[in-house]
């Protein structure tokens, strides 16, 4: 039977950021909301996040506005910078941005979702791991119990999807040939985020609330390193792998103690993103190499939208048609725009200096101009 009302009851599959955001955005629109995680709790690898103001606009329209404004900093500029040097080239203003463009701890923002998703109503059950999809879509948990029906089921479960496989079939991730290493130290440092740029490497880095300071660090290399981002690694690995670099970025990676490591793979976007009463949302659907800033902010934008879509009521299949189609292609362009980026920060020889030299004259005649060749991103609105 086509439903004809907005879905009353939807699951939630995964507590990471895009399943919380979904989890408040449909509660909020009346649906009761169940949320499953397989942690034993929902916390987050100690690690920065970058909330750029296309995503910040959705979480000001969920009334998140204040709660985002006292865990996070206003970046204040994005400065590329010679890491065999240590010179910055140029320094690009952020300040323009409306909403800001704020940087914060993944914990910190968990935690924000999390009060909104316990005072909103969601009912959150954790150490639950979906097992598999029967053909009847039943969703049965590792104990074998099954999940009650909802009329929705949303799949944010990540880049190792069950609902991935069940909705569009397997994928064949590749290794990138680059490895990243996660880590945090305590540092004051001014409010902007740095992109120190080596050939065949690069690092980012930017500073979080309370005088911590957040460090991506990548390397091109053809030893593999597993998905994910909970393998401890030495730092010492990340230390030697930017040895020739300049003084000032050695002595921030000097400082690393607790480090992770993970291999950066590449996804296809799904071509197909729901499946009856099942859809996809944020990494399940379209995983990205982290050298945009979106892997969140894709799937906070993902979450408004397929609210907005279904909440519409109608032929349900007809909404999360809509939905797919208001998001891939835009998804599709940051990805592109991503892996872009993980060409340009590593660029080696004549390349390297003609790129450089490119940023120093932007840097000096039009700063701000540099940005503006990102206001497809930044600008777009989904709450409108």
């Amino acid at each position: 039977m086509t439903q004809t009302a907005p879905p009353r009851t939807v699951t939630v599959i995964g507590g990471g950021i895009g399943g919380l955001t979904a989890a408040l955005t449909f509660a909020q629109t009346g649906a009761k909301v169940f949320l499953v995680e397989q942690a034993p709790e929902i916390t987050a690898v100690g690690a920065g996040i970058q909330i750029t103001p296309n995503a910040a606009r959705v979480l000001e329209a969920l009334g998140l506005g204040d709660a985002l404004a006292s865990a996070s900093i206003i970046s204040q500029a994005v400065v590329p910078s010679d890491a065999l040097t240590g010179v910055a080239l140029a320094r690009f203003p952020l300040d323009v941005q409306k909403p800001p463009y704020r940087l914060m701890h993944r914990a910190a923002l968990i935690d924000v979702l999390m009060t909104a998703c316990a005072a909103a109503g969601v009912e959150i059950t954790l150490g639950a791991k979906v097992a598999m999809i029967t053909d009847q879509d039943e969703v049965l948990l590792d104990t074998g119990k099954a999940l009650a029906t909802t009329d929705l089921t949303i799949f944010a479960d990540g880049v190792k999807s069950i609902g991935r496989t069940y909705i569009a079939g397997g994928c064949d991730p590749f290794f990138t040939g680059q490895v990243a290493w996660r880590a945090v130290i305590d540092q004051d440092a001014p409010p902007e985020a740095r992109i120190w740029m080596a050939p065949g490497r690069h690092v980012v880095s930017y500073p979080l609330p309370g005088n911590r300071l957040n460090i991506v660090a990548v390397q091109e290399r053809d030893a593999w390193a597993d998905e994910g981002w909970s393998h401890r690694a030495d730092p010492a690995d990340v230390q030697a792998a930017f040895a020739d670099c300049a003084p000032v970025l050695r002595d921030l990676l000097a400082q690393i103690g607790d480090v992770h490591l993970w291999g950066l793979f590449r996804h296809d976007v799904a071509l197909q993103w729901h499946r009856g009463r099942m859809v996809l949302l944020g990494d399940a659907a379209h995983p990205t190499l982290p050298f945009l800033a979106q892997g969140a902010n894709m799937a906070i934008e993902d979450a408004y939208v397929l609210a907005q879509c279904v909440a519409k009521g109608g032929d349900p299949d007809l909404a999360l048609e809509q939905y797919q189609a208001l998001r891939r292609p835009r998804v599709t362009r940051a990805i592109a725009a991503a892996n872009a980026n993980a060409v340009n920060y590593h660029l080696r020889g004549v390349n390297r200096q003609v790129a450089h030299l490119g940023l120093r004259a932007i840097g000096q005649v039009a700063p701000k101009r540099f940005l503006g060749r990102l206001d497809w991103l930044y600008g777009h609105d989904v709450t409108r």
